[in-house]
């Protein structure tokens, strides 16, 4: 069976041949993608829906048919703030209602191409109820775990997509260590967090964006709870600045919730071990990550591209919601700590800026 260009960033052992697992068979180490991903404009097929126009950087056999809803090809949408123009791109109009999609159809296609018919899956919110969305489509069956806080139509999607949902109590933590547990008995965890086959799907957002613009963004303002959007997305850029030639990249802007802001306190310290950061409560649920897997590669791309982290108060978040709602755009909290950032930070940002809206309005409450 295909075995793609991943190996143990521990070890260094290669990504096995059979099943799925989230970490290394020999050493129990993460599993990444081994240098650039491969992008080759020539193999790109319009004829594809969405993000499986650029399959060929997924890894997948060229005859396996595509998991797909429709996912990728989100807009780019032009307005003014803060006396910049700025584009905004839509990630929330997925199908699922979030950014999430890009990695669990090309998540659901690896499961599904290696013979995977049950999977457990912990989350959040978004990412759970876009497992359980591609899994449908896909004929997999899933086991979602998500804290007891979580929002209520985010529960509700997970449900009425058919998967068993699992309620936590504690922490986001506490959900991690409870699904983990069932997948050390054997059962396969489709993870957003460990497995690195959705940072793939993360780069299509990257490859979007500069055939909508018809160049590299000078600066992207992202927000990080794991940080998998902005590794997947920077990678898709980098990928592009290869096959093109390009010297410049874009200046990644990583976002958190003051309350729980791991990702910043790192790159604050430049990437040097930290003290255990709180995992305190914060509207933005989607971000609320207390041990993000990827922070160090997160940071080392924050700083390579020569981009920050930056935090948001509790009481930034719901204004900048409401402002964005004015602007025609409804998001939930997670998101919408793009705008006290973008506030803060918008007179130091290089053109074109490109802030990316994650997750529906619909979602919260």
């Amino acid at each position: 069976m295909t075995n793609p260009d991943v190996f143990c960033t521990n070890c260094g052992s290669a990504y096995p041949p059979e099943g799925v697992p989230y970490r290394c068979t020999i050493c129990g180490g993460l599993y990444d993608y081994c240098g650039v991903f491969h992008f080759d404009p020539e193999q790109v097929d319009r004829s594809q829906p969405g993000i499986w126009r650029y399959r060929h950087t997924f890894g997948l056999p060229t005859d396996f048919e595509p998991i797909s809803l429709g996912e990728g090809n989100t807009p780019l949408i032009w307005g003014k703030a803060f006396g910049r123009r700025v584009a905004f791109k839509c990630e929330y109009l997925n199908p699922s209602g979030s950014f999430k999609d890009r990695g669990s159809a090309v998540i659901s296609a690896w499961e599904k191409y290696r013979g995977e018919t049950e999977v457990v899956e912990d989350s959040s919110g978004n990412a759970g109820a876009s497992l359980a969305a591609y899994a449908a489509r896909s004929g997999i069956k899933a086991r979602i775990f998500v804290p007891e806080s979580a929002s209520g139509p985010k529960r509700r999607q997970i449900e009425a997509f058919g998967a068993e949902l699992v309620l936590i109590p504690g922490s986001r933590s506490d959900v991690t260590d409870s699904v983990r547990k069932v997948a050390e008995a054997g059962s396969a965890y489709a993870s957003h967090t460990y497995l690195p086959f959705n940072l793939p799907g993360y780069a299509t957002s990257a490859y979007e964006i500069v055939e909508q613009l018809g160049q590299m963004p000078g600066a992207v303002l992202v927000p990080v709870g794991q940080g998998g959007l902005l590794l997947g997305m920077t990678r898709g850029f980098d990928a592009l600045r290869i096959i093109n030639g390009w010297v410049d990249r874009p200046m990644m802007i990583g976002i958190q919730a003051r309350t729980c802001s791991p990702l910043w306190a790192s790159f604050e310290a430049r990437g040097k071990p930290q003290e255990s950061i709180d995992e305190n409560y914060t509207l933005a649920e989607g971000v609320r990550v207390r041990h993000p897997v990827r922070m160090d590669a997160v940071v080392a791309a924050v700083m390579a591209s020569d981009g920050t982290i930056c935090v948001v108060e509790e009481n930034e978040i719901l204004p900048g919601r409401d402002v964005l709602a004015g602007l025609g755009f409804y998001v939930e909290p997670t998101s919408a700590i793009v705008w006290a950032a973008l506030a803060r930070m918008v007179d130091k940002l290089p053109d074109p800026i490109v802030v990316i809206l994650t997750g529906s309005g619909l979602k919260y409450g």
